[in-house]
């Protein structure tokens, strides 16, 4: 590694105790080996547009195009890599990887979920979530499947997996009620777990709102930041009680202490690196976050440079 610091932000409460590492649900565990040196700046192909963000326990990382779909695979340790699966041309948004190897990909604009084979870069399924337009941004594993956010509409969809690893027929729709007003613009963005495994968290992007989502009843409630609120939120991450949450434009990430349940919080820290040009999503190895720099706001082109940068955590 380089030795680069990261620049933190600290606010009137100071970040106490040690982070814990949660063994994670069944589904989407993320404990990985660390070991070896990891790169800090990753390049990734020019033109490439990544969003999202995924991280096998081996140290591979996956990566979405917003371009065409394609999915990159690197080495965090050598920034070695190379497309593993070529898209359907409309975009991969975001991704989680589970323990039996599969990428779960949210489709943006095409309404749809895919359910790729990382090993072989096959495609194992397609799943229409919602119709156009729409805009199927992440996805998070839990003990009961994948679950995945619209940001053009108040609903999650969830695809149920067996432990045994199966897929199901069809996906389920559980509209977003309660506290939850659709706004215009980009609504339900980033999805993450709350640390007690019961709950869902999404953030609403149109309001910097981060919500508490009851998965039985779709029943959303603010969560008590105590007046903090969280503009341009992205991409979620929750390791132990700890939540990481992308705040893309701002290119900084705020670091919030939960309680278990997620109803409450506390923003502890942000953290920031003169590398970062629009992360949007986030996801960890070892001692470090990986933030693949969107770089929303610069015209693409086929020569457009991009890269996933890596902070202490």
């Amino acid at each position: 590694m380089s030795g680069r610091r990261v620049a933190r932000t600290f606010s009137v409460v100071a970040l106490t105790g040690l982070l814990v590492i949660s063994a994670g649900a069944a589904y989407g565990a993320e404990s990985p080996r660390a070991g070896g040196a990891v790169e800090d700046v990753i390049p990734l192909p020019d033109g490439f547009q990544p969003e999202g963000i995924a991280i096998g326990p081996d140290g591979t990382a996956y990566l979405g195009s917003l371009a065409d779909g394609d999915i990159y695979a690197v080495d965090v340790r050598t920034a070695e890599g190379e497309i593993i699966s070529q898209g359907p041309g409309t975009p991969s948004v975001g991704l989680k990887i589970d323990q039996f190897g599969r990428l779960f990909v949210a489709g943006g604009t095409s309404g749809t979920a895919r359910v790729i084979d990382s090993a072989t870069g096959g495609l194992l399924a397609d799943f229409e979530l919602a119709p156009t337009p729409a805009f199927i941004n992440d996805v998070i594993l839990t003990h009961d499947g994948a679950w995945f956010t619209n940001s053009f509409a108040p609903a999650l969809y969830l695809l149920p997996l067996q432990p045994s690893g199966g897929l199901p027929d069809e996906p389920v729709v559980l509209p977003l009620t309660g506290e939850w007003v659709q706004q215009p613009g980009f609504n339900a963005n980033g999805i993450a777990e709350t640390p007690d495994h019961k709950a869902l968290l999404v953030i609403q992007s149109s309001t910097a709102t981060l919500f508490r989502v009851d998965r039985e009843t779709g029943e959303a409630t603010k969560v008590d930041l105590g007046g903090a609120s969280l503009p341009s939120g992205d991409g979620l991450l929750v390791i132990g009680r700890t939540l990481y949450v992308v705040q893309n434009q701002l290119n900084q990430v705020a670091v919030i202490r939960l309680d278990a349940s997620g109803t409450t919080g506390v923003l502890v820290e942000t953290l920031t690196d003169p590398d970062f040009r629009v992360p949007t999503t986030v996801a960890r190895y070892g001692s470090g976050l990986f933030l693949p720099n969107a770089r929303f706001g610069v015209p693409p082109t086929p020569d457009t440079e991009y890269e996933v940068v890596r902070i202490d955590r």
